[in-house]
Formats: structure tokens, C-alpha cells, sequence
């Protein structure tokens, strides 16, 4: 009869929590390599070899007095080894939006204008409900598109701008006056 599979075996960071083959990819990679070379040295095998050329962050005592023994399997098979890659200190980190507003009135036509709002969901507000209410309180067309960012906005026919900031801070209390912009001549300038 064929053996029963056994369950895969993952060894997670003490520092950041992730599986030791994710750490470089956290926002904590340079506090992990410590950790990394001490209980992880097959993950990393880069790390060691920098660490025992130049001090990283001065673990290279500890590495000279203990041995890294090579991890074979139960079967008896060793993994084979693979050339080191070279990899990127910390990985990319994602910047967190800035939670303001920003309203932008464009002009079409030479009469015509569209005021488009952006940034209403980074405060939790649904965009096709504050559409519905945009379109009710300005007796006008509203919906939410996707802005040339491949964000979503919500686009109102009509310049509603002298009356939006006042709008907007009475229907959600959660938007301070102070997180609004108004687009002006390619400038960003407070609305208060």
C-alpha cells in the first residue's frame, strides 16, 4: 500500500509572523535577517554568506561559533542546491493613500462642465450611494467611473463646486473640512 501523505511542515518568522520563504517580501525584512540566519539558514543561504563576509547587524559572532548541518529529508534524499538569488532588501512597500478629497471641475464644450470628486471611499463612504445623494441635492446627473488612475470617482454634470465642501461635511460628519482640495489651474489648494 502507498504511504499516507504527510503534512507540510512551515516555519514561520519570530520576528514578523510571515513563512520564513515570505519574510523578504514584509515590511520588516532587515529585523528578520537575524532571526532568518540563526533559525532559518536553509531559506536564505545569501544571508549567510553576507554574514559571514561583513558583519549583519553583529550576528556574524554567533554565526563563526555554530554549524549549519544540512537538512535531509526522512526518505534520506538531499535537496538539490540552487544557485543564490539575489534578492531585494525589504520588498516593495505600498504607500497608503492620503485620505483627502479632491474636487476637480473640468469644462467641455466652453459651457458645459462635469465636477468630478475623488477620494470619498478612502472614508469608508459607499461611492454609488453618494452618488444618488449628489444627483438628488443638485437636481442633476451623477455616477461613479473609473478615473484615468483606474480609480473609481464619482462624476456630476454641472459645476456644483461652490456648493460641495458645505455638502459633503454636513451629509458625512466623518470627512473633516480640512481633508478637502479643490483643483485649480493644475494646483491643489484647501478648500477652507
Amino acid at each position: 500500500m502507498a504511504e499516507k501523505p504527510q503534512p507540510v511542515q512551515v516555519l514561520y518568522c519570530g520576528v514578523c509572523g510571515l513563512p520564513a520563504e515570505y519574510c523578504e517580501f514584509g515590511s520588516d525584512f532587515e529585523k528578520c535577517k537575524p532571526w532568518l540566519i540563526q533559525n532559518a539558514p536553509q531559506v536564505y543561504p545569501d544571508l549567510i554568506q553576507d554574514a559571514n563576509s561583513k558583519e549583519v547587524d553583529g550576528v556574524s559572532d554567533q554565526l563563526q561559533s555554530s554549524s549549519i548541518t544540512d537538512s535531509t529529508g526522512s526518505s534520506g534524499s538531499s535537496v538539490p542546491k540552487q544557485e543564490p538569488v539575489k534578492r531585494l532588501p525589504g520588498g516593495k512597500i505600498k504607500k497608503k493613500d492620503k485620505q483627502e478629497v479632491i474636487i476637480e471641475k473640468v469644462t467641455r464644450n466652453k459651457r458645459k462642465s462635469i465636477t468630478t470628486i475623488k477620494g470619498l471611499d478612502l472614508f469608508g463612504i459607499k461611492l454609488s450611494d453618494a452618488s444618488k445623494k449628489l444627483g438628488k441635492k443638485f437636481a442633476t446627473g451623477a455616477s461613479v467611473v473609473k478615473g484615468p488612475t483606474e480609480k473609481d470617482q464619482i462624476d456630476v454634470q454641472g459645476d456644483i463646486a461652490y456648493d460641495i465642501v458645505e455638502f459633503i461635511t454636513d451629509t458625512w460628519p466623518d470627512v473633516p473640512e480640512t481633508a478637502i482640495y479643490f483643483i485649480e489651474d493644475g494646483k491643489k489648494v484647501p478648500a477652507v
